[in-house]
């Protein structure tokens, strides 16, 4: 009954309107940019490392450290188990439309993280925000505001990090045969170490481990690929082909094709979900627009590199099935063994080209992955906890801390819970959350996009002078 109850209302949340309004948002925006996202890669990898000057105050994180929290809410379980989830329910076309979203969805980026800096708020730990502060401040909605931050509590604090806390324990356990539980507790323990030392201790964490692991996960992907160098040159047409419906087996499933590759893809890169405007509101900058260029290019890391790396492993060793969404049964079963083990399918694409080491890499990988990325969602959560102490000024710092000490609770809690629950139910709960989010922030940032129009405006214009 749960099952049926959770699967109805995801398919509500995730009717073909979020998708329109995803995609469409994100046309609108790279026309009214100029396709920024294209225009300046380059300048957004220069702010990216640009060093703050020894002279300014330090009022916030990094625009650097901001980043890294960002892309290590990106950067998890979606990029492993996510990219095989989506090839097994949608097809290798699922993968073109990942592309798609995060292709419209930089620009997205840009628009919600620029917003984020403009109506940024003070707080004894730093400058917090993000879309409860820009839909409050920005469209003087107050009863939306509260309700995105209390949405993001229960998304991002409570049903999400079950999903990176079952791949991680799925893969534990095809590996090493560590029981689920287990995995559970180890993560919540270590993750308890990190976020009780606040949003510094969290910075400095993903600022080393996100960049180090994206980057050995890239390099082990391109071994795999130069050694099936033989399968690539059909690879991009296979992904295409299914995409657009022309292979017999995918046209028959193309709707979800296009919905997998869109839910998958936003999972991943959070483009449009507006978590990503949290941590950016966070960062100390000289001007809104550079946090915005820095998350844009954020979404090229996690999608266009790194779960493309996922899904080239998957398809050049062949280690995927294809799923029916409503019944299950098999309608390409290229490893019959695996069945729906999303994260075989990576495991196995390693393995298959260096025998016995892909199970343990892919674990240790999402090992790192995930402790990052539920780190960054207990920062989104508890952004979002200390807005709302905002709202009121008679709430003392010492009722905030105890909130956000039941946070911490809360969230270890649904990280061993997520860790020893069927893989499927824990997915549709994250995609409910994700949904949720991403009606609320897209709705309000569409509004709101002049002001971040303008700013990017008035920043190409400074520095051409």
């Amino acid at each position: 009954m749960f099952d049926k109850i959770v699967s109805a209302i995801n398919s509500v949340v995730w009717s073909p309107a979020l998708v329109v309004l995803l995609v469409g948002a994100g046309l609108y925006f790279s026309i009214r940019t100029r396709f920024v996202q294209i225009r300046r890669i380059g300048l957004m990898t220069r702010l990216l490392f640009r060093k703050r000057d020894k002279s300014e105050e330090k009022k916030g994180v990094s625009s650097f450290e901001a980043f890294c929290i960002a892309l290590s809410g990106r950067v998890g379980t979606g990029n492993i188990v996510g990219v095989a989830t989506a090839i097994a329910l949608g097809g290798p076309g699922a993968v073109f439309w990942m592309w798609i979203i995060a292709f419209f969805g930089a620009s997205t980026a840009y628009v919600e993280s620029t917003l984020a800096q403009i109506f940024k708020f003070s707080h004894p730990t730093g400058y917090r925000g993000g879309p409860a502060s820009y839909i409050e401040m920005g469209l003087k909605t107050r009863w939306m505001a509260i309700l995105f931050a209390v949405v993001t509590i229960f998304a991002t604090g409570l049903l999400l990090p079950t999903v990176q806390s079952n791949g991680l324990s799925a893969a534990a356990l095809n590996s090493f045969g560590v029981n689920p539980l287990v995995s559970g507790l180890a993560l919540a323990f270590v993750l308890g170490l990190v976020i009780v030392g606040g949003v510094n201790r969290i910075a400095k964490a993903a600022s080393v481990i996100t960049p180090f692991m994206a980057v050995i996960y890239v390099l082990i992907s391109l071994v795999i690929l130069i050694l099936n160098w033989k399968a690539i040159p059909g690879l991009f047409a296979l992904i295409v082909k299914n995409a657009l419906g022309i292979n017999p087996l995918c046209g028959g499933i193309l709707g979800s094709t296009i919905m997998m590759g869109v839910k998958r893809g936003l999972f991943s890169n959070e483009a449009g979900q507006g978590t990503g405007a949290i941590p950016s509101a966070s960062a100390d900058v000289k001007h809104p627009a550079e946090q915005g260029l820095v998350q844009a290019f954020s979404v090229y890391v996690d999608t266009l590199l790194v779960c493309t790396a996922t899904a080239l492993m998957i398809l050049s060793a062949g280690t995927f099935n294809i799923l029916d969404t409503k019944t299950g049964e098999m309608l390409l079963a290229n490893n019959p063994e695996l069945g729906a083990n999303y994260v075989g399918f990576t495991q196995a694409a390693v393995d298959s080209v260096i025998g016995g080491f892909g199970s343990t890499f892919v674990s240790i990988a999402l090992a790192f992955f995930v402790f990052t990325t539920v780190m960054a969602y207990y920062f989104y959560s508890e952004s979002s906890v200390m807005y709302l102490c905002s709202l009121k000024g008679n709430v003392s710092r010492k009722t905030e801390n105890l909130l956000i000490r039941i946070l911490q609770a809360v969230i270890l809690v649904s990280v061993v819970f997520g860790a020893v629950k069927e893989a499927n139910t824990v997915w549709t709960l994250g995609d409910i959350g994700v949904g949720l989010m991403a009606w609320v922030n897209v709705v309000a940032i569409l509004i709101l996009a002049p002001k971040a129009f303008a700013a990017l405006k008035e920043y190409e214009g400074s520095i051409k002078k």
